[in-house]
């Protein structure tokens, strides 16, 4: 007898089949023959094996997906020995990497509890992140540089509920952050994949609009910030669904309401303000107060989780700096939801937001054809992490700054002007 557990029970079994089919339609765009490989947390198996089963029926040659499990992961930090958080699954993450070289797309489905190493030493959090990070690097990169097709969407894992609706019974916060994600997925409307062609156009809207602009700088104004972050030489905005290198158009996050491009690394100064708390690798980071010079942070502050924060600075001569911009209107369907999510993937798409660390390849002209020295060149940036956060609101402006210093409204209270 198979007994499903009562959280599973809360979830809509047709929506999170439509969320499967557009991951692997829209999402992925997955090619009859491609490989997929899957990572996820094993609370999201009813997903993964919905994603199978139309990744097969797309013709996909063979789907091999990795689990994480948070009380495994809770384990390490209880019991193993110290050297243990100064290494990594070197050894998965080349396969994963061979892998991408030989044309598997990448799938990642989110949904770990954001808090879960809140309560556990900052210090082997920060060694075992970084020891993950570069060990991950020859996999990040195929995804960072757009090799290959990929996308992420999310899994409402009873423990991520409990941190987002708090006062409510497990089953009850489960089927309320179920709908939440379909509903900013589109997959709650008679055809989603339709609906999101819509979408994809509208952004495209957008990003062409800023294209024809070719803006030098980008002028971010509001409480505690005034923050001037100079674009990078030839940068390219996208939006939506794009065309990876090996020439299928996937859209690699769901949700995504966001325009985005590459900031010049050394051109960003001012400082700025967090909107929203950031969750990194399970720590809550709230109210970040940065200051940029020479397009480096020199001074770093936050309410809840500076020391995280700071070590994450100090990950390598990149993380200071920026990888990315994205413009996300005040008044999208995230936003107001009015729920934080305390998940990057959602969270984001709330808010305007910066990235520190890597860059886009793809978010420059001919960016496929360019080498990492071009790229530095054009003034993108090279780290080991990515790392999103928002700094939008409904009280945030932001001009457009042209080569010759005239300046064009661009967001006026979180709204497109």
């Amino acid at each position: 007898m198979t007994i499903v557990p009562n959280f599973q029970t809360a979830i809509d079994p047709q929506k999170l089949e439509k969320l499967a089919e557009v991951a692997v339609k829209v999402g992925l765009g997955l090619e009859k023959g491609q490989d997929l490989v899957i990572t996820a947390p094993v609370a999201a198996l009813p997903l993964v094996r919905f994603i199978t089963k139309h990744a097969y029926m797309a013709g996909a040659g063979i789907v091999s997906a990795f689990y994480s499990d948070e009380e495994t992961t809770l384990a390490r930090y209880r019991h193993a020995p110290d050297a243990s958080f100064d290494k990594a699954a070197g050894w998965l993450y080349e396969g994963m990497a061979k892998a991408y070289e030989n044309g598997a797309a990448r799938l990642a489905i989110a949904g770990d509890n954001p808090m879960l190493l809140s309560e556990q030493d900052p210090s082997k959090v920060a060694r075992a992140n970084k020891a993950n990070s570069m060990a991950y690097k020859p996999a990040l990169e195929k995804i960072a540089n757009f090799d290959i097709n990929w996308n992420i969407v999310s899994y409402p894992n009873p423990s991520w509920a409990r941190q987002v609706f708090p006062d409510l019974p497990e089953d009850a916060a489960v089927a309320k952050l179920a709908d939440a994600i379909f509903a900013a997925s589109r997959v709650d409307v008679a055809d989603p994949v339709a609906a999101w062609a819509e979408h994809n156009a509208n952004l495209k809207k957008r990003s062409t609009w800023l294209n024809g602009e070719r803006f030098a700088a980008l002028h971010f104004t509001g409480p505690g910030t005034d923050l001037t972050v100079g674009l990078a030489d030839g940068h390219e905005w996208h939006g939506g669904a794009s065309k990876a290198k090996n020439g299928i158009i996937c859209n690699p996050n769901i949700p995504t309401e966001e325009v985005f491009t590459t900031p010049h690394a050394l051109k960003v100064e001012g400082h700025v303000s967090s909107t929203k708390p950031l969750s990194h690798q399970g720590t809550l980071i709230d109210d970040i107060q940065v200051r940029f010079e020479g397009g480096r942070i020199i001074e770093a502050k936050a309410s809840k989780g500076e020391e995280v924060l700071n070590k994450v600075l100090d990950t390598d001569e990149g993380a200071r700096r920026l990888g990315e911009v994205a413009l996300v209107p005040h008044s999208s369907p995230i936003s107001a939801s009015g729920i934080l999510f305390y998940n990057t993937l959602f969270d984001e798409n709330a808010s305007c937001h910066i990235a520190l660390g890597q860059c886009y390849s793809k978010c420059f002209l001919d960016g496929a054809s360019l080498t990492p020295d071009e790229i530095k060149a054009q003034g993108g940036n090279s780290s080991l992490i990515h790392i999103d956060w928002m700094i939008g609101s409904d009280k945030v402006d932001i001009d457009g700054i042209r080569p010759d210093g005239s300046r064009v409204p661009v967001m006026r209270k979180g709204e497109w002007a």
